[in-house]
């Protein structure tokens, strides 16, 4: 079996430092057997982290991800989420029992609240800790939460993880962020790690991955698996993608690597603010 480096959540629990996204999946039903053929593909290679939310695709993803994973439920750590206009005492609850339906499971390893909107963090810590307790998830956690935010969070309530946009154009979060999410032992999830392929024809990741063989996604790849405590959940819809991303996760970088695409893609010197897609 394929195993990927694990990164461990708050509690101990381990998850697969490469994962799969399925934003914009399920929605077009002519690529439904590709798409499912990949998550079942990155399932056999290791990749047993896979994250959707009830806004992708309003379900549809969750339905996808929930036919892929039927009969092998027990090798997925499956992350969904739930949309800030749900996020109410009464509404977290609903929603998570809607994404249990489409998902045709009966608990969710780890929810997450998808961005922050105007129900008061608390009111949905607890909805959360609720669900919790009466075993439809496992974990909670936050996505979209900068330092501010986190620092909003009732006291004693450590999320297990904190999904955030982060790739090498996107590295605002080193300033504040992930020392912070360090300094509370929560694990950053890092969406959009390639930048939805924007990134590809950058003339440094070209040179860095012709100097390795590799392609310029696996090189963005690598580098956000540089971090022992960061997962990437890149999306592929096709097997020959997913076998890629796979790849990447054994790609080691130089020092030397690292400082050509530090010159290409400086750190921050600055608090920038959390970047959403």
């Amino acid at each position: 079996m394929n195993v990927v480096r694990t990164v461990n959540l708050p509690a101990g629990t381990p998850v697969p430092a490469l994962g799969q996204g399925t934003w914009h999946m399920g929605d077009d039903p002519s690529r439904r057997a590709e798409e499912l053929d990949a998550l079942r593909t990155g399932i056999d290679l290791g990749m047993t982290l896979i994250d959707t939310a009830e806004m992708y695709g309003s379900g549809a993803a969750e339905e996808l991800v929930g036919e892929a994973v039927e009969g092998r439920r027990d090798e997925v750590f499956l992350v969904s989420k739930v949309l800030p206009s749900n996020a109410d005492r009464h509404g977290t609850v609903e929603a998570c029992r809607a994404s249990l339906r489409r998902l045709r499971t009966d608990h969710i390893d780890l929810y997450l609240l998808h961005w922050r909107g105007g129900v008061p963090l608390a009111e949905t810590v607890e909805a959360l800790e609720g669900l919790v307790r009466a075993g439809d998830i496992r974990h909670w956690g936050v996505s979209n939460l900068d330092t501010d935010d986190l620092a909003d969070l009732p006291e004693g309530a450590v999320p297990a993880t904190d999904q955030i946009l982060y790739n090498l154009s996107r590295r605002g979060p080193e300033f504040d962020l992930l020392p912070r999410c360090r300094e509370l032992s929560v694990p950053v999830m890092a969406y959009s790690p390639v930048e939805q392929g924007r990134l590809l024809d950058h003339p440094a990741l070209r040179s860095v991955a012709d100097a390795h063989g590799a392609t310029p996604a696996q090189v963005a790849l690598a580098w956000v698996l540089r971090h022992d405590d960061v997962v990437a959940i890149p999306k592929a819809s096709s097997r020959g993608h997913v076998e890629e991303n796979r790849a990447a996760a054994d790609l080691r970088l130089t020092d030397e690597d690292r400082a050509t695409l530090d010159e290409a893609f400086p750190p921050p010197t600055r608090k920038r603010p959390l970047e959403i897609l």
